[in-house]
């Protein structure tokens, strides 16, 4: 169709885009949606294992801030909010050994450097250099661009590579020199120089989150999420078209796709360094692993021996809702940088063996899902109104919490037009 008006075109259907054009619509704007492939959601997904479903895309939220929380309050979810189990996280290492991550930690930055967990993991030696973090001023490291810089600056190299940047490699598929801090949590910065050290900034940031998890999920799937946003656009009257041919290039503030009017990209034009992975999901039979021997999953060192893994989440032991359905089985989820795994499903069997020191009597299932995930920065137009990963970083709360402002501003540009008040 061409020729098209309206008074907003959002180009993109992942939940960045949903949101946005949700938000617009209620606020009795004509929003045209566009999606380039046959499905709304982007890397929120649903599959099917073993008669389960999964999510093959983002399985959990950040807590911080509440957006998540309140969108989903808002769409009919709130009910369903669910918080993991209370089991830590683990850390598989370098000399091919795992340990529980410290529990007083943020993104592997220990809040008690000296802590009994902390010198487990990272020796005598490098606790006592963290520890000098307390007594630094508090400008050391304020002005770092990226995360491994703060983090080398204010406790050392050894908390940086053995516990920092594991996380930040399963969490957010980059190293942490290159994740900008405001992106990694973009209170870290202002914590640091109000309280003086970033131990306690750590200390001070997980003390001020909501109460209970850093992390949230919704019972039945993250999926959920995407399939109520959709019920919403149709509810509120959102133009939704799919299957869409879109040259990004030849997209302009003011037209995409022969629909005329006020453009948002809610996608990436694709960029040489934008970051492919690969999401492996298992069903296995295994009842070695219905304690939990490594909590809820593992964090993987760059340098672990024999594993091409980067994190494994046992799905079944982190999710009460998933265990419930799985009948015995036990599901889990590794993650992969690249898109070229050789034999992906045997691959992920023999980590997953090896990640959680238990043999599995059979893989009943298996899912393989490559994702792409859009580098910071890559944009198609100068100008160009955006939103999504590119622009705020990964993870549902930054992507949410990005539409949501982009709309609020939107909206307030509308509000303060010359002829508005005669409106």
């Amino acid at each position: 169709m061409t020729g098209t008006r309206a008074d907003e075109v959002v180009v993109g259907g992942g939940i960045a885009g949903l949101v946005l054009a949700r938000r617009l619509a209620m606020a009795g704007r004509r929003v045209v949606l566009l999606e380039s492939s046959d499905r709304l959601g982007g890397q929120v997904r649903r599959v099917e294992v073993a008669g389960i479903d999964a999510d093959a895309g983002a399985e959990s939220f950040a807590t911080r801030g509440g957006v998540v929380a309140q969108l989903a309050t808002e769409i009919g979810l709130g009910g369903d909010i669910v918080s993991p189990v209370e089991s830590p996280a683990w850390l598989y290492r370098g000399d091919g050994t795992a340990h529980a991550l410290p529990a007083t930690s943020l993104l592997g930055i220990p809040g008690v450097p000296l802590a009994a967990d902390v010198i487990a993991s990272i020796g005598t030696a490098a606790a006592m250099r963290a520890q000098l973090d307390v007594v630094l001023p508090a400008t050391v490291g304020a002005q770092a661009a990226t995360l491994g810089e703060l983090v080398r600056r204010r406790m050392g190299g050894a908390v940086l590579e053995k516990l920092v940047d594991p996380i930040v490699r399963g969490v957010h598929s980059t190293r942490a020199n290159d994740l900008p801090i405001d992106r990694a949590n973009p209170g870290l910065r202002a914590a640091l120089l109000r309280e003086g050290s970033l131990a306690h900034a750590v200390l001070s940031l997980r003390q001020r989150a909501a109460a209970g998890s850093q992390v949230g999920g919704i019972r039945g799937g993250m999926a959920r999420l995407a399939d109520e946003l959709t019920a919403d656009l149709e509810l509120f009257g959102v133009d939704v078209r799919l299957g869409v041919p879109i040259d990004l290039g030849a997209v302009t503030p003011e037209r995409a796709a022969g629909v005329e009017g006020r453009v948002t990209l809610a996608t990436s034009p694709g960029a040489d360094d934008d970051r492919r992975v690969t999401i492996v999901l298992l069903a296995v039979d295994a009842p070695a692993l219905d304690d939990a021997p490594r909590g809820t999953g593992l964090l993987v060192a760059a340098d672990a021996p024999g594993v091409r893994a980067r994190a494994l989440t046992h799905l079944t032991a982190k999710w009460e809702w998933m265990r419930e359905r799985a009948h015995g089985l036990h599901l889990l989820r590794l993650s992969f940088d690249g898109h070229d795994v050789p034999d992906a499903v045997g691959t992920a069997r023999r980590d997953a063996e090896t990640l959680l020191g238990v043999p599995f009597a059979s893989v009943v299932d298996a899912v393989v899902t490559p994702w792409t995930r859009a580098a910071p920065g890559t944009h198609a137009v100068d100008g160009m109104r955006r939103i999504g990963e590119a622009e705020t970083g990964t993870g549902l709360a930054a992507v949410i919490g990005g539409a949501e402002r982009e709309a609020g501003r939107l909206l307030d540009a509308d509000s303060t037009e010359p002829d508005s008040a005669s409106d």
